[in-house]
């Protein structure tokens, strides 16, 4: 797990530890030496921690004129134990949300697996943006992490499933991505993006 990077291919256009508004602003990172950890497996220390003890993200893109984010996570979403979605939601997204950002796209593909409580937080995320018209999208979803992610009933508040999988988006601009997770969500088209 140590090898897997954050995606790092738009750091051109932002990077969190450099954006004032970012909860990240000012992290300083080590590229050699190897602290976090997810089960008892080292990770890359470009993976921010939040709060959560074996899930960790990297803010990948936010634009501050469209209201939109783009996160990537890594590790066991674990709300069962550690309650990762209040961390997440009050160490994170609050923050973002405060500076106006309204829309969410979380990439889940190195999540690996996700242990459900209650949906309150999401429910309460749900509230937040769609008063603003805004939405909370995960993309490439392991099967397994959705199936529990229904058990608990958290597509009432979320968008995830098939459609918002196998998506291969890392060949694209941040802004072309939005836009057709966008047009997705909105059911104005179906599949807009090539399958990975």
């Amino acid at each position: 797990m140590h090898n897997i990077e954050p995606y790092y291919q738009w750091r051109d256009h932002y990077v969190a530890s450099e954006d004032e508004q970012s909860p990240f602003y000012g992290r300083v990172y080590d590229e050699f030496y190897f602290t976090k950890k997810v089960y008892n497996y080292f990770i890359h220390p470009q993976w921010d921690e939040f709060g959560s003890a074996t899930l960790y993200m990297k803010i990948l893109f936010v634009d501050y004129d469209e209201r939109f984010a783009i996160i990537e996570l890594i590790g066991e979403w674990n709300d069962a134990i550690s309650n990762d979605i209040m961390y997440l939601k009050r160490e994170v997204v609050d923050q973002l949300y405060q500076q106006g950002i309204y829309k969410y796209i979380l990439i889940c593909e190195n999540v690996l697996n996700f242990h459900g409580s209650d949906d309150c937080y999401y429910e309460e995320w749900s509230e937040d943006v769609v008063a603003e018209e805004g939405w909370v999208c995960l993309l490439n979803t392991l099967d397994h992490v959705a199936d529990e992610m229904k058990i608990t009933q958290l597509q009432h508040h979320i968008n995830f499933g098939q459609e918002f999988n196998d998506i291969n988006w890392r060949p694209h601009k941040p802004k072309v991505i939005f836009k057709a997770i966008d047009a997705l969500v909105k059911g104005e088209l179906q599949r807009v993006l090539p399958m990975g």
